[in-house]
């Protein structure tokens, strides 16, 4: 059981909170809390050490300083920062860690420079109405972030320590 939800919720935020910005811009707050909330939960019960455990929320802790900082500096979304918050909490301090943010990184800039040459392309006056390529047609909104952070998300999930976990469980059986 344990094993069903740590492959399931965190992918599944990851990729409804990806197709949430595109359609709307905006990712909800319960998708942050969902990640939280089921880290808090499954986290003691994979027989995850205490400190390390309190580890995983201080990276949380740490990335919502550094995005809360760039939100305000309106580097950011709210959601976006919030996300990337709740999704540190799973990968906790490492290379786990670095490898989501350089991902997401890596991601953002492609996505954005392919956003730009979207948007100055002649095929954004044909496919703007569309209701997956709206946002991305217009040139007054911004760039849904999220698409990167749930890409990133997704690339560094696998080395986690609660896929390790789950993963080492499942070879014994």
């Amino acid at each position: 059981m344990l094993e069903a939800l740590i492959f399931v919720v965190f992918p599944f935020c990851m990729v409804y909170a990806a197709l949430s910005d595109i359609l709307s811009m905006t990712i909800a707050n319960t998708v942050s809390a969902i990640l939280l909330l089921t880290f808090a939960v499954i986290a003691p019960l994979t027989g995850m050490e205490w400190s390390a455990y309190g580890w995983h929320f201080a990276a949380g802790g740490l990335v919502l300083a550094v995005t809360f900082a760039l939100f305000a500096l309106g580097g950011m979304g709210g959601g976006d920062a919030k996300l990337v918050a709740s999704s540190a909490v799973w990968t906790g301090f490492g290379h786990q860690l670095l490898g989501y943010l350089v991902a997401s990184a890596v991601m953002g800039g492609v996505l954005t420079i392919a956003i730009l040459a979207y948007r100055k392309s002649p095929l954004a006056l044909y496919t703007g109405r569309n209701m997956f390529l709206r946002h991305f047609a217009d040139e007054k909104a911004g760039i849904p972030y999220g698409v990167a952070l749930g890409i990133g998300g997704l690339v560094a999930y696998p080395d986690t320590a609660l896929v390790q976990w789950a993963m080492d469980r499942l070879s014994a059986l």
